[in-house]
């Protein structure tokens, strides 16, 4: 459980810790986004859209919303195709495990891990929502 935990921070720490440090030094400052996602902030452009940075004064917020929807919406798949994973193995566990306590009590920690997984991902959906809400748009 430690490890998972300790699995789980640093695979936060490196998404929001060094990737935008990696981002900016590139050294090249954009001037402008295109918009993947609706992010829902009034005055953002749709799907498809482009955020000019001199014209729409949003648009920074826009762009970083966009951003967070688009690693959160990665994690989640990524987190759900591997509690996909951990419940197949858990089963074929189960169902091999000819009544061994110890095979059984694997079979249980690998579902319990799946469904730990599923609710990481569903808190990673969370993550722009709170967001919007810090950042006041």
């Amino acid at each position: 459980m430690k490890k998972i935990a300790l699995i789980s921070l640093l695979g936060i720490l490196l998404v929001f810790g060094v990737l935008p440090l990696a981002i900016s030094a590139q050294g090249e400052v954009p001037t402008q986004c295109t918009m993947s996602k609706n992010v829902g902030i009034t005055g953002c452009p749709g799907i498809g859209g482009v955020c000019v940075y001199s014209t729409t004064p949003l648009c920074g917020v826009c762009c970083l919303m966009n951003t967070i929807y688009s690693i959160t919406d990665w994690i989640f798949v990524f987190l759900l195709a591997i509690a996909v994973i951990m419940i197949i193995m858990g089963a074929f566990s189960f169902v091999t495990a000819g009544g061994d306590p110890e095979k059984t009590m694997k079979a249980r920690n690998y579902i319990m891990y799946a469904a730990i997984g599923i609710v990481v991902a569903l808190l990673a959906k969370a993550v722009p929502a709170m967001v919007k809400m810090i950042v006041g748009a």
